[in-house]
Order: structure tokens, then C-alpha cells, then sequence
């Protein structure tokens, strides 16, 4: 039997910490395109409504059959890409509450994934992934207008050149309501599925 000195020196002790528990895996999406693969990590803890938003697109297979229209070249290897249901109403979920960059602490970098919108909080279904830095796209409460930019919620980490090769593809100048940045030969998306 422990006396009362021993019991009190064994409650006193320090106790060994619990392992700490293990960062869950990053959630990423494969989207595999005419033009090669491109993989995408989501950010779904700085951007929870967002990358749940891409998620119900991607796992309803909403995204299959679209394909990336549209090339916005602001400089050589320097822009932005789109693809996206582009409103379809088969395939359209209702819009989503926007998440600013400063509420989200993301920011619009080199392979960043965005959601398209008009004004906030009207973003559904199109994506845009960033060629170079696109600071001008975080939000900046010092600008004009509603100044909350657009949504970051994730960054490319595999296909980074099919990126480059999409936007380097032939514009038709007269073709879409945004004349010279549609693709004159869109790349089709044939599967968008999370890589396990």
C-alpha cells in the first residue's frame, strides 16, 4: 500500500502529453483536361464556403463536360483562365455568401484558384486560376466600388504548364460577350474528381 506522502508525489508528478493529434490531409481535385492534368489543394479552412461550393460542383460532377473558355493575357505569361458552367441551367447550384481575401487571408498568387462573380455574394459555377501575381484581384478596402475582389480558395500544385498552355491558346477576337478573351477552341474538362 502507497502512503499518503507517495500518492501525493505521484499526483503531483507531470504527465505525459497526448501525441498531438494529426493534421488532416489536405483536400485536393484532380481535373483532367484535353489539354493534360491539373490538381488543385483547397484552402478549405481559410475559405470553408467556397472550396464547399467548388466541392458540390466537383462531387455532383457538375464540372464534367464544361471546359476552360476563356484566356485573359494582360502580358506575356501573364493573366488569368476561366472555365466553368458558364450559367447552364442544368448545372447551376444557387450562389454563394463571398469570402474577401481579408476575412480569408489568401491572397491572389501565381496558380491561385478563384470564383468569378459580379457583385458579392453572386458567384456559382466559374473558376479562375491565376498566371503570375494578380494582387489587384484581393480586396483592398481603400479602392472604390464595392472593393472585396474575388474569392481565393485554393492553389494549383500539379499542371502548373497546362495552365500556361491554356492561356497561351488562340483567342477568337469577334466570339462571347468578352470579345478577344474567349477561346476560339475551348479545353474541354473531361473529369473533376477529389484525388483520395
Amino acid at each position: 500500500m502507497f502512503s499518503p506522502l507517495f500518492a501525493l508525489l505521484l499526483a503531483a508528478a507531470p504527465q505525459a502529453a497526448a501525441p498531438p493529434a494529426a493534421a488532416p490531409a489536405p483536400t485536393r481535385v484532380a481535373i483532367e483536361t484535353t489539354a493534360g492534368r491539373i490538381v488543385i489543394e483547397l484552402a478549405r479552412a481559410q475559405a470553408p464556403i467556397t472550396t464547399a461550393n467548388f466541392l458540390r460542383y466537383v462531387d455532383q460532377k457538375r464540372l464534367n463536360g464544361t471546359n476552360f473558355y476563356r484566356s485573359v493575357k494582360v502580358a506575356p505569361g501573364f493573366g488569368f483562365v476561366q472555365f466553368g458552367i458558364r450559367n447552364a441551367p442544368k448545372r447551376i447550384l444557387p450562389p454563394i455568401k463571398h469570402e474577401p481575401t481579408t476575412q480569408t487571408g489568401l491572397k491572389h498568387l501565381d496558380g491561385t484558384i478563384s470564383i468569378a462573380r459580379l457583385e458579392p455574394g453572386s458567384a456559382r459555377g466559374d473558376f479562375t486560376i491565376m498566371v503570375g501575381d494578380q494582387p489587384s484581384l484581393d480586396a483592398d478596402p481603400g479602392k472604390p466600388g464595392d472593393n472585396l475582389g474575388y474569392a481565393a480558395f485554393g492553389q494549383v500544385v500539379e499542371g502548373k504548364e497546362v495552365i500556361a498552355r491554356i492561356l497561351d491558346t488562340a483567342t477568337d477576337p469577334n466570339a462571347g460577350p468578352f470579345k478577344g478573351e474567349m477561346l476560339a477552341e475551348p479545353v474541354q474538362i473531361t473529369s473533376a474528381v477529389r484525388v483520395k
